[in-house]
Formats: C-alpha cells, sequence, structure tokens
C-alpha cells in the first residue's frame, strides 16, 4: 500500500504500511529515522561526556556512570547511528542507479532493518535494567568478562542481533549489484557510489563473522560458565581482541568507503565534470577494501605480539593512505577547471578534504609502532579516530542528505539553514577535537573520569568542552532545516541538481515500482549521456509491460521482536533459571515466524500495463 492511501486511511494505517512494508524506499526512512535518534542519543552521551571535562576534578557524574557514558557513546555511534544511516542511503539510492525496481530480497530488507532496530532497544534498555556496559566500546577482556553488572549481557545479546541485520542487508547488497542492473550496465559504467556500497557489503560479508564468533565466545563466558577469556583456566584474553580487530577495522572502511562514493557523486555534480581517473577510482576502491584487512593489529602493537608481526602490520597500515590519496587527488582534479556550485552538499565535502587528510596524516603517524607505544591510549587516538569517523563519515552523511534529501522525499532542503547548519559544526568540531591532539601529546590518557588541577589539561578540555557545544547547534539547526523544509519549501522536480546519475531521471519522490520501463544504460554517467544529446528522459530497454511487485509484510517484525524477547531470557537466566522461558518463548515467536514464511506461498502481485499509461498504479 502507498504511503499517500495510507496517509488518507489514518494514522493507524500509515504505520501499519511501514511496519509491513518491503519498498525499499520506505526501509530507507526507517534506517534513517531509527539511526537518526540513536545518533542524538550518542551526542546526548558525547555532551555529558565533554560536560564531565569540562573542568578539573569535576563532579558532574560519578566514575561508573562515565564508563557507562563512554561505552554507550562509542557503541551507539558505531553500531546504531552511522551504520543505519549509511544503509538508509544505500537503500535510497542504490536500486535507484542501477536501474532496477527493487532490492534483491526485499523480505530480508526489512528483517535486516528490524534485527538492527530490536538489537538497539536491548542495548538501550540496560540503562533502566541495572546499569549499561561499562567495559568500552571494544570490550576487551578480562574486564568484560569480569563485569559484576549485566551491562556487558546487553551489549553481547544488541550486538548479535543487530549485527545479524547487517550481515543480511550487506548480502542483499551485494546480490542486487551483481544481478540487477539495469540493460548496459556493466562493472565499469556503475556510479562510484555504487561501487563503495559493492566493495563495503563485501567487507560485511567477510567481517562481521568475526564479530559474530568472539561475541559468541563472549556470551558462553559470561551466561554459561566457559573459560574463552579466563587466563586462569587456560583461556587467552588477546584472543578477544584479533577477533574484535579483525572485525573492527575493516568496520571503519565499511563506514568510509560509501561516504567516499557520496564525495564521488557530489563533487561530480557540483562541478560538471565527469569524475576524474574513474578507473583509478574503482581500483582504489577496491584496494582499500582488500588492504583493510591486512592491518587489524595495529590496534594491539603494546600487546607483545612481537617486532615482526609489529613490521609487517606498520608497513601495510601504511600502504592503505596510498589509496586513499588517490582518491583526495582524484577529487581535487574533478573540481579543478569546473563549474562549481558551493551548495551545502558540496560544503559539506570540500570541508571533508583537509578535515579528512589531517586524520589520514595522524594515522600515518600512529602506524609506526614504535611511536605508538608513547601514542597508545592517550587523547591523540581520540583526536585522530574522530578525525577520519566524524571528519569522514558524519560530513558525509551531511552532504548525502543535502544530496539526495529531494529524491527521499521530495523537496530539497532548505540551501541557509543548510549553511548555517554547517559552519558551527565544522567550526565546533575542529575546535573539539584539534586540540585533543596535544592533550594526547601532553599525557592526558582516554578514558579517564577525570583530571586533576595542575596537570596543564584545563584549557584544552576547556577549549574542546566548548566546540561540543558548537557542534550540538550545528546539529539543532539541521533538525530545524528538516521541519522548516517539510512544512515551507515547494516540491522539487525530478532533478533538481542537473545531476549526472539515474536515479534524477525518475520523479522525486520515485514511485513506489521505481522506472515504468527498464532504462539503457550506454556509458559511465547514463543520464548525462542523453542530456546531452537532447534527450529529456532515459532511452527504455523494454516496452511498457506490467510489473511485477512484492507484498508487504509483518513477519520480519514478529521474527525480530521474537529474538528482542529472547534476548532477556539469555541474559537474566543467570540470576533465574526461570527467565529461561523467555528464551523459549522468543525463539519460538522467531522459528515459528521462519516456518509461516516457508510455507506461506508469497507471490506478489502485478501493476497493469493499463494503469501505468494512465499514471497509476498504486495499490
Amino acid at each position: 500500500m502507498s504511503t499517500a492511501v495510507a496517509q488518507k486511511k489514518g494514522f493507524g494505517a500509515f504505520m501499519w504500511d511501514y511496519l509491513t512494508t518491503v519498498d525499499h524506499k520506505k526501509i530507507a526512512h526507517l534506517y534513517l529515522v531509527a539511526g537518526g535518534l540513536f545518533f542524538l542519543l550518542g551526542g546526548l552521551e558525547a555532551m555529558i561526556i565533554r560536560i564531565q571535562l569540562i573542568k578539573p576534578d569535576n563532579e558532574f557524574i560519578s566514575a561508573g556512570l562515565y564508563n557507562e557514558m563512554i561505552t554507550m557513546h562509542g557503541t551507539t555511534m558505531i553500531f546504531l547511528a552511522a551504520m543505519p544511516l549509511l544503509f538508509a542511503l544505500m537503500n535510497a539510492v542504490v536500486p535507484l542507479q542501477i536501474g532496477a525496481r527493487d532490492v534483491a530480497f526485499p523480505f530480508l530488507n526489512s528483517l535486516g532493518f528490524w534485527l538492527f532496530f530490536f538489537g538497539g532497544l536491548i542495548l538501550n534498555f540496560s540503562w533502566f535494567m541495572g546499569g549499561a556496559p561499562d567495559a568500552g566500546w571494544t570490550a576487551y577482556a578480562p574486564l568484560s568478562t569480569t563485569s559484576p553488572t549485566h551491562g556487558v549481557d546487553f551489549y553481547v545479546m544488541g550486538l548479535q542481533i543487530s549485527g545479524a541485520g547487517t550481515l543480511i542487508g550487506g548480502i542483499n547488497f551485494l546480490v542486487t549489484i551483481v544481478n540487477m542492473r539495469a540493460p548496459g550496465m556493466s562493472y565499469m559504467r556503475m556510479p562510484l557510489f555504487t561501487w563503495t556500497v559493492f566493495v563495503t557489503s563485501t567487507l560485511i560479508l567477510f567481517a562481521f563473522p568475526a564479530l559474530t564468533v568472539g561475541l559468541f565466545l563472549m556470551m558462553f563466558d559470561r551466561m554459561f560458565g566457559s573459560v574463552f577469556f579466563d587466563v586462569a583456566s587456560g583461556g587467552n584474553v588477546i584472543i578477544w581482541e584479533h577477533l574484535f580487530w579483525i572485525f573492527g577495522h575493516p568496520e571503519v572502511y565499511i563506514l568510509i568507503l560509501p561516504v567516499f562514493g557520496v564525495f564521488s557523486e557530489v563533487f561530480s555534480t557540483f562541478s560538471k565534470k565527469r569524475l576524474f581517473g574513474y578507473s583509478a577510482m574503482v581500483f582504489a576502491t577496491v584496494l582499500i577494501g582488500f588492504l583493510g584487512f591486512m592491518v587489524w593489529a595495529h590496534h594491539m602493537f603494546t600487546t607483545g605480539m612481537g617486532p615482526v608481526a609489529n613490521s609487517i602490520f606498520a608497513v601495510t597500515t601504511m600502504a592503505i593512505a596510498v589509496p586513499t590519496g588517490i582518491k583526495i587527488f582524484n577529487w581535487l582534479f574533478t573540481m579543478w577547471g569546473g563549474t562549481i556550485r558551493m551548495t551545502t552538499a558540496m560544503l559539506w565535502s570540500v570541508a571533508f578534504i583537509p578535515t579528512f587528510t589531517i586524520g589520514g596524516m595522524t594515522g600515518v603517524m600512529l602506524a609506526a609502532a614504535a611511536a605508538d607505544y608513547q601514542y597508545h591510549d592517550t587523547y591523540f587516538v581520540v583526536a585522530h579516530f574522530h578525525y577520519v569517523i566524524v571528519g569522514g563519515v558524519v560530513f558525509g552523511i551531511f552532504a548525502a542528505l543535502h544530496y539526495w534529501w529531494p529524491k527521499m522525499f521530495g523537496k530539497v532542503l532548505n540551501e541557509k539553514l543548510g549553511k548555517w547548519a554547517f559552519w558551527p559544526f565544522f567550526i565546533g568540531f575542529h575546535l573539539t577535537f584539534f586540540i585533543q591532539h596535544f592533550l594526547g601529546l601532553m599525557g592526558m590518557p582516554r578514558r579517564y573520569w577525570k583530571f586533576l588541577d595542575g596537570q596543564g589539561l584545563d584549557t584544552g578540555n576547556l577549549i574542546s568542552t566548548i566546540g561540543a557545544f558548537f557542534m550540538a547547534l550545528g546539529v539543532i539547526i539541521f533538525l530545524w532545516n528538516v521541519i522548516y523544509t517539510a512544512m515551507k519549501e515547494p516540491k522539487a522536480s525530478a532533478d533538481p541538481f542537473d545531476g549526472r546519475t539515474l536515479e534524477w531521471s525518475i520523479p522525486s519522490p520515485p514511485p513506489f515500482y521505481n522506472f515504468k520501463q527498464t532504462p539503457l544504460v550506454r556509458g559511465l554517467d547514463a543520464l548525462w549521456i542523453e542530456k546531452s544529446e537532447g534527450k529529456k528522459a532515459m532511452t527504455p530497454a523494454e516496452p511498457l509491460g506490467d510489473i511485477h511487485m512484492p507484498y508487504g509484510s509483518i513477519i520480519p517484525f514478529v521474527m525480530s521482536f521474537g529474538l528482542f524477547i529472547a534476548g532477556f531470557g539469555f541474559i537474566y537466566q543467570v540470576d533465574n533459571p526461570v527467565w529461561l522461558s523467555l528464551v523459549f518463548i522468543g525463539m519460538g515467536i522467531t522459528l515459528g515466524s521462519m516456518f509461516v514464511r516457508s510455507v506461506k506461498d508469497d507471490l506478489g502481485y502485478h501493476i497493469h500495463k493499463e494503469d501505468l499509461e494512465k499514471g497509476d498504479g498504486q495499490v
């Protein structure tokens, strides 16, 4: 059922529409709203951390609560904010860019979202059920395995369920890009954003199982009495670090590669030029993905692996700077000589280049194993990864939202408010994190609850906290822009930015079947080729005919809800075996839903050619 029809029938029907949808565009909306809420929650946790460190010997929050804040801030921002916001963009754009009517597995697409959402809920329920996880977002053993509250149990169950959703999503996009490209769209004609999502999905496929294995081992240690990470019983705590970082470093590229694709689209569109060095950009993307699996132990230089292992991982870490540098220069050459329009999306993209370059430079510094002994676990590392994750990923998400907002919601975000949001966030970001490099070099450790008077850390921390308030102001203005645009801005045209790729060839927002006729792709920047020949629309690759569409389903929601219930049973059966009943109830709901899905015919429905000719086809 279409959103417009659901809204006419009332709020209940509208909610049911989104609970049961398998349409990739509506699932993009779900990811955007859920990821946005978790982003605000993670930002609130960050503000509490910075307020605690605004002055020496502060007592704003207790030491225990501070540990929970730093753990939940990191975990929320990586797993529950950045990842789903990127999945929102992937869902909204990739099928349109490749000329597809949906993703390969619409049912699994919905299941992936609901698993992520209920995993995130479990993690945040810990605040109300005895305390949040407090062992850091990396949950190093034995700190995590001996944490006395159930917080780490919530971490384990929440990330297991949420991670399953991400893995399903990655497989789905991999199959979609391989199998569902429009006629004529060879791999070397795919837009750069689609290429980066393709490599990202491959990374998800290989990286997330390592996290799953590690979380299973920790789950058994904490909930069922095993000793995988108990040194006294023959276990090994370093194994957790290996498993976590075999996932954790590719995760950095899972986050950053899609926004590399975003910047490639934005620079090309607003410079009115084809992307410089397209082939080199594609190979650099693949090389980053490949090298991303060969650098994980640079997080572990101080664990005693020995000089040979340290040297190998130092060299591979420095090598990954080369394909990244290729991208930076190609973006600069794309702008060189172009007709540049400094829109808000372009502003975020241009600001990314020097910001991310600083993050890359400090990354090479940290890659030098001998120097890393000094930098390790200081605020220098905090500054480095925020320059990469915020200066890269968050800047990219803001650029993408301004660029594709009309395609997702049918209205262009207000440009003036967009720039008002950019400047406080950009200035505040550099105030917050640039000074932290120097705090780290002065010896300020990560994750410390407070610092003392007379250590020379007062001014730096004060500046850092002031910067955080500027960033918060930027986010608030952006949220106001969203509300203002929805209420005041006129409806956008199909192609408000004079775009180059297929998503701009259909109305904004697109009809729920995307393309009446599958487009014929005749080269890179498929829409631009048609425009350059004076055509107003894409050349179709097929005659107008009936379109097959899938029905919505409540089963993904119910299946994920079952795991949500079972999660509480696993966590609390340690205290009272009665809780085990929740495991059986929850797993029963999930397995029952799977059985219903397996035996139920779901053949979908057809939009008839006659309805398409009339411009109808809503059901």
